[in-house]
């Protein structure tokens, strides 16, 4: 389980342990307050890069026309002065007629830059309103207590936002108190009831209990917190299951974390593993346990079957398989000389 104890006095001196609490509350507290900070700085800083982003395409086309406007005048000037020109006189016709080509050339490609960019930009779907950025923030909640939220993402934002966290213990009113020290000097005090010895803050069901157990033994953390949320199940604070309170729950029960090497020793494996090892179908086998044939545990209705190498090694387990080895024989005679065999469902 979580915990946070202060051990400076007792390292340094012998002291008393000066305080020690439950963390999953207290992490969950200061998630809350980021979020509820963070929300609306978020909505009014995407709503400013969208009005700067929309402030400066509208000053590049304006420059643009302002290009143009220029180009077009040179052209008309340029062509002015051609037409002026004495058509005796070839050679100032000739360079006035040249300037001139040069100020049309001028004017294409100004036109062409503003067709480009009119392009690129007059597709781009409007930009999203305050209502919307302020929808999207509401859902800013899910997305940090995704179980696929990178945890280094979370510190990430934690020490962008505050300089320190002072916590204190009032024995008294048997509350953790929490000031939250935040970049810029404001500070904000949080106080949260402290769990007594003997007392349980999540009421976590012995079934869910017992089936991280048994889940822990082939998958992960991630994997069992999936597993729990496809059934419908909650933490005892109707939370749906992450990796982290996976965790925390194992360490509180000292559920032992999932190991690929300690799988392969103590020979744990689902239920498909079982059958490729016995050479066998899933669906075959699983009727199998189903009728109580082969030992194996399945803790969720919607979850793995949990079988252990050991059970695969017994003599019903033997018979099993050749039964269903001389079943499939059988199942080679010709139409005309097969006898009907079926396993009992009942």
């Amino acid at each position: 389980m979580l915990r946070y104890a202060c051990h400076r006095g007792f390292l340094d001196n012998g002291q008393a342990r000066c305080i020690a609490f439950g963390g999953t509350l207290v992490d969950e507290a200061i998630a809350q307050e980021v979020l509820r900070v963070v929300q609306p700085a978020a909505v009014e800083a995407a709503v400013v890069a969208s009005e700067e982003e929309a402030r400066q395409q509208d000053d590049v086309l304006q420059a643009l026309r302002r290009d143009l406007q220029a180009a077009r005048y040179s052209a008309g000037r340029a062509q002015k002065q051609y037409d002026a020109a004495d058509p005796e006189n070839r050679l100032v016709a000739d360079e006035l007629e040249r300037r001139w080509n040069q100020a049309l050339q001028r004017v294409r490609e100004v036109e062409l830059r503003i067709e480009q960019h009119v392009h690129r930009h007059g597709n781009v779907t409007a930009a999203p309103t305050r209502e919307q950025f302020e929808d999207l923030a509401s859902e800013l909640e899910a997305v940090w207590n995704c179980s696929e939220t990178d945890v280094r993402l979370k510190k990430r934002i934690l020490r962008t936002l505050l300089h320190e966290i002072v916590v204190d213990v009032d024995a008294d009113a048997g509350e953790i108190i929490l000031t939250l020290h935040w970049k810029g000097g404001v500070h904000t005090e949080l106080r949260l009831p402290r769990r007594r010895r003997g007392q349980n803050s999540s009421q976590t069901p012995k079934e869910i209990i017992g089936a991280v157990r048994v889940l822990a033994r082939i998958g992960s953390d991630d994997l069992i917190a999936g597993v729990l949320n496809r059934n419908g199940l909650q933490t005892g604070r109707g939370n749906r299951w992450t990796r982290e309170r996976v965790t925390a729950l194992r360490r509180h029960h000292e559920i032992a974390c999932y190991s690929v090497e300690r799988r392969r020793a103590e020979g744990w494996m689902n239920l498909t593993e079982a059958a490729t090892s016995l050479g066998v179908s899933g669906r075959t086998l699983r009727l199998a346990v189903e009728r109580g044939e082969i030992e194996a545990e399945h803790p969720l209705a919607d979850g793995p079957w949990v079988i252990n190498q050991r059970v695969l090694e017994t003599e019903a387990t033997a018979r099993f398989v050749e039964r269903v080895r001389r079943s499939n024989r059988d199942a080679a005679i010709p139409t005309s000389q097969q006898n009907g065999f079926e396993f009992s469902t009942t």
